[in-house]
C-alpha cells in the first residue's frame, strides 16, 4: 500500500435510534467521536416490514389525482 493515502482507521461510539451504543471502527470523524444514527435496522421499513408513506409537498396526492382514473379491473 501507498504510505499517507489511507484515512486514519480508529474506534468510534455509535448510538441507535433506540439509545444503544457500541462501539465498532471506522474512518468516520476522530478517534473516541460519537456517530448518533437516524435509521438503523430497528427502525428502518426494510428490517422492520412496516412502511409508511411520506407526503412531502402533497407529491403522494398529485401522483393519486393523476393516477385515480386507471382502475384495476376485477374479473
Amino acid at each position: 500500500m501507498k504510505p499517507k493515502i489511507h484515512p486514519d482507521y480508529h474506534e468510534i461510539n455509535v448510538v441507535m435510534t433506540d439509545g444503544t451504543k457500541f462501539t465498532t471502527r471506522s474512518t468516520y470523524g476522530k478517534p473516541g467521536d460519537t456517530m448518533h444514527l437516524d435509521i438503523d435496522p430497528k427502525s428502518h421499513p426494510a428490517w422492520t416490514g412496516v412502511h409508511r408513506l411520506m407526503d412531502s409537498g402533497g407529491q403522494l396526492a398529485k401522483f393519486n389525482k393523476r393516477f385515480s382514473a386507471i382502475g384495476l379491473k376485477k374479473n
